[in-house]
């Protein structure tokens, strides 16, 4: 399997898991996290796209809210004690696939002649 065909699987997969959650999430769950959300249905499809893309973030704070899990104060307090530790990450994986993708040589075939452009009319 070719590099893009991998990454087009894994983000079908990631965007499936995430329409899963976003449809359970917006019907179910999400006036266990905000009670002001009750009755209100027009913002929801606006939530959707974000909820695709961060749904592990959604699932675990879901988790942690319906099972008296946080014992913060403030409902940003657990995600932020992880920014550090984010920025430490891909700071070293950004820099990695910069380093790499740097050090890779790409060959030109020998081949194939050089072709002289015109210059347009």
């Amino acid at each position: 399997m070719m590099t893009a065909e991998l990454l087009i699987v894994l983000a079908q997969i990631w965007g499936g898991i995430g329409a899963i959650v976003a449809v359970s999430f917006l019907t179910i769950g999400i006036e266990w996290i905000d009670e002001d959300a009750q009755g209100a249905i027009t913002f929801r499809p606006l939530l959707i796209p974000g909820i695709m893309v961060i749904w592990p973030l959604v699932l675990w704070r879901w988790w942690a809210l319906a099972t008296n899990q946080d014992r913060s104060t403030s409902p940003q307090a657990a995600p932020r004690r992880c920014h550090a530790t984010v920025a430490i990450v891909l700071t070293i994986v950004i820099s990695t696939t910069l380093l790499i993708s740097a050090s890779i040589k790409q060959t030109w075939p020998d081949h194939v002649p050089a072709i002289l452009l015109e210059a347009g009319q």
